[in-house]
């Protein structure tokens, strides 16, 4: 894994898990490893990976079982892809047409595009 220096390493390492959670790589109810593997794995402090991971607890994605571990919640993931769809369409869409603007590309190419990319023949809204 390749840290940035763009965002600190929790954040990182919170929105990697999340990504697992979303991919399924992560399933609900299972175990994920634990605070000491990702420290040693990654070669990073315990206390940033229990801080990203205690962001996810508050998130309600994970749940610590005592004893046991960190375990990713039932519903996490729709949950993950709820939230990711609205953030997706309220902030990645409105500045993809504000580039697009500034490009002088039309937003049909930019249809024509995706439907393209996703072997779609129609674009669905939400």
């Amino acid at each position: 894994m390749e840290w940035n220096d763009a965002q600190p390493i929790y954040r990182q390492l919170r929105d990697l898990v999340m990504q697992r959670v979303l991919d399924g790589s992560f399933p609900e109810g299972e175990s994920i490893p634990s605070v000491r593997q990702v420290a040693a794995e990654y070669r990073i402090n315990h206390i940033t990976v229990s801080k990203a991971y205690q962001e996810l607890v508050d998130m309600g994605l994970l749940e610590k079982r005592r004893g046991l571990g960190m375990f990713v919640r039932s519903g996490a993931q729709a949950a993950l892809s709820s939230d990711e769809k609205r953030r997706f369409l309220d902030e990645e869409v409105p500045a993809l047409a504000a580039r697009a603007r500034t490009l002088g590309v039309a937003i049909n190419t930019i249809v024509e595009r995706l439907q393209d990319a996703g072997g779609e023949q129609h674009v669905t809204h939400h």
